[in-house]
C-alpha cells in the first residue's frame, strides 16, 4: 500500500527543512525527500556570518553542517520523516482521491496532500580540473559568504555579468585587488553596474579568456587561463607573502527542475514560477527557496521561502478538506 502524508517536500535544504518544520508543527504528516544529502550548498560553507543566531561550533565559527544539523534535529522533534537517497523521478499532477503521487528512483511511491518543490539550484561551474577539489578553499560560487575570508588579499571574479560585476563590486570591501576573467570582449553587465565597478578603483578586467585548471596544495595557489583569441596560456601565481587567492564564479545558477518539465511553468532560466504564496500552476504544488526566481540566493531567504510556502500549504488544505 502506497503511504499517505499531508505534505512532502521535495528537498533537503534550508527551505525544504524550514517548510517541513512549519508544517510538522502544524500537525502535518510531513515527508521530507532527499536525493543526496542535507543541507545543499550550504554544507561547503565552512563559516556563516550571515544568518541571524548562527549556531557556533566547537572552532568559535558558525558552519553550514552545524545549522543543517540542528534544523534536521528540529524537524525530526516535532514528527516529520526524513528519507535521504530518495531520488524523485516522477510527480503525477492527476488526483486521485485528493492525494499527488510521487516516484522515487527506487520504485518507491508516495501520496500527498500536496508537494512543496525545494531541490534547489546550484551554481554553474567552470569544469575545469582542480575546481572541484578546492572549493571551499580559495574557489567558492557566494561573495556574501566566503568574501571576508580574503581579507587584504588578491581574488579574481569568472564571469562578466550582473552577478560577477556587482559581487566584484562587494569584494573590494575586502580584497586588497579584484581582478574579473571574462570570456568575451566586454562586459554584459548593465551599464550602471560596470561603473559602480569602475569607481572603486580596485577592479581590473582580464578580457577573452578562461580558465583552465586550478591548483594548490590545501589552498587555492595558482590557476592558468587561456586566451581564447590567441589559444596562449598563462600561469597565475598567489602572491609569495599571500601563498593563496581567491576564485570566485559567478556564471550562472542551474536550477534543479528537470523532472518539473512538461509538468510546472518554468520561465526562461529554468525556475518554477510561482505567485507570491508559492503556489505553482498547478494546484497543491508549492516552490521555495533556490529553485524558483529570486533576487538573492541566501540560507534566510531559503528559509523565508519554505515558512511562506507550509503556511500556503496549510491553508491549501484546509481549504480543500472538504472536497
Amino acid at each position: 500500500m502506497t503511504e499517505q502524508y499531508d505534505v512532502i517536500v521535495i528537498g533537503g535544504g534550508p527551505a525544504g527543512l524550514t517548510a517541513a518544520l512549519y508544517n510538522s508543527r502544524a500537525r502535518l504528516k510531513t515527508l521530507v525527500l532527499e536525493r543526496e544529502k542535507l543541507g545543499g550548498q550550504i554544507m561547503s560553507t565552512h563559516e556563516i556570518a550571515n544568518f541571524p543566531g548562527s549556531i557556533l561550533g566547537e572552532s568559535g565559527e558558525p558552519s553550514g553542517s552545524e545549522l543543517i544539523a540542528r534544523m534536521v534535529e528540529q524537524v525530526k522533534k516535532y514528527g516529520a520523516t526524513i528519507e535521504v537517497g530518495k531520488e524523485v523521478i516522477e510527480i503525477d499532477v492527476t488526483q486521485k482521491e485528493g492525494y499527488r503521487r510521487v516516484r522515487c528512483q527506487d520504485g518507491t511511491l508516495y501520496q500527498a496532500k500536496a508537494v512543496i518543490a525545494a531541490n534547489g539550484a546550484v551554481p554553474r561551474k567552470i569544469g575545469c580540473p582542480g575546481e572541484a577539489a578546492l572549493q571551499g578553499k580559495g574557489v567558492s560560487y557566494c561573495a556574501t559568504c566566503d568574501g571576508a575570508f580574503f581579507e587584504d588579499l588578491e581574488v579574481y571574479v569568472i564571469g562578466g555579468g550582473n552577478s560577477a560585476v556587482e559581487e566584484a563590486t562587494f569584494l573590494t570591501n575586502f580584497a586588497r585587488k579584484v581582478t574579473i576573467i571574462q570570456n568575451l570582449g566586454y562586459l554584459t553587465a548593465e551599464a550602471i553596474a560596470i561603473e559602480q565597478a569602475e569607481k572603486t578603483g580596485k577592479i581590473d578586467v582580464i578580457y577573452h579568456s578562461v580558465v583552465e585548471k586550478i591548483s594548490g596544495d590545501g589552498l587555492v595557489e595558482s590557476m592558468v587561463i587561456r586566451n581564447t583569441e590567441t589559444n596562449e596560456s598563462r600561469v597565475i601565481e598567489a602572491d609569495e607573502e599571500d601563498g593563496t587567492f581567491g576564485i570566485f564564479v559567478f556564471i550562472g545558477y542551474q536550477p534543479k527542475t528537470a523532472i518539473y518539465e512538461n509538468v510546472l511553468d518554468l520561465n526562461q532560466w529554468g525556475y518554477i514560477e510561482t505567485t507570491d504564496n508559492l503556489a505553482t500552476n498547478i494546484p497543491g504544488i508549492f516552490a521555495a527557496g533556490d529553485i524558483r526566481p529570486k533576487l538573492l540566493r541566501q540560507v534566510v531567504t531559503a528559509a523565508g521561502d519554505g515558512a511562506t510556502a507550509a503556511f500556503a500549504v496549510q491553508r491549501y488544505i484546509e481549504e480543500n478538506k472538504s472536497k
